[in-house]
């Protein structure tokens, strides 16, 4: 019985979830809190290393989603504490596997930006239902145990924020976890420029890899990411400049 009305509370929140509430308006002042929050989660270490691994996470959902758009098969995602991980997809041509091999590094800043715009317009609910339900799918396609267990703990976190955030709260919420994932972006896309600087590890890097199957050069790959991540970051600015009372 408790079961059952455990899956019927968490499928009606997020049936809930979907439905357009107030848009976010906040003082100056709460907005500066909510990026401190943010920046605190996604900028130092202590808090990084496990912010991190969410961010690989929706990298290599970017990497899974960009595959299926082109008719391409994902078989598999590895995801591990070193904030590395791996997206393999099956198929012919290569644009697809380059268009797949692109939505890795700007995914985390094109989510972030998409929930801080559904939060400030009124659909953070529809944010974190969408998202809850997108973790539970990537689950299906996770192929190492510590993937599981990062993908498990992301996935219950997200069901456990719709169930239980209201709706005043959950945009707030959906505002930090958004500007977390755009700095986590930037962050990451700071950290593979080094790579390419100094030139080592280089065959992790989605630039390197695109470069060698391609024949564009990892730089023009590079800047590509860098466009997307900076009209993200725009987008971010603007969004929360419109929340502002």
């Amino acid at each position: 019985m408790f079961k059952q009305i455990s899956i019927d509370s968490w499928w009606q929140a997020l049936l809930i979830g979907f439905s357009r509430g107030p848009s976010l308006h906040a003082e100056a002042l709460t907005l500066v809190l909510i990026i401190a929050a943010a920046i605190a989660v996604s900028v130092p270490w202590a808090t990084w290393r496990w912010f991190g691994l969410y961010v690989t996470f929706v990298h290599e959902l970017g990497h899974a989603l960009a595959a299926l758009m082109t008719g391409r098969v994902v078989s598999g995602i590895r995801l591990n504490l070193n904030h590395s991980g791996e997206t393999v997809s099956i198929g012919r041509g290569r644009g697809g596997a380059a268009w797949s091999g692109f939505w890795g590094y700007p995914a985390p800043a094109v989510a972030g930006a998409a929930m801080i715009w559904a939060a400030c317009s009124g659909w953070a609910g529809a944010a974190l239902s969408l998202g809850a339900l997108l973790l539970l799918v990537a689950l299906l396609f996770i192929r190492n145990l510590i993937g599981i267990l990062i993908a498990v703990g992301c996935a219950v976190l997200a069901q456990l924020l719709v169930l239980f955030t209201d709706r005043e709260v959950a945009a707030y919420v959906v505002v930090c976890l958004g500007i977390g994932l755009v700095v986590g972006s930037v962050k990451d896309w700071f950290k593979v420029t080094a790579v390419h600087t100094r030139r080592r590890g280089l065959e992790s890097s989605d630039a390197y890899i695109l470069a060698r199957a391609t024949g564009v050069p990892a730089v023009l790959w590079l800047a590509g990411f860098a466009v997307v991540i900076g009209g993200c970051a725009y987008w971010s600015l603007a969004s929360l400049g419109g929340a502002v009372l």
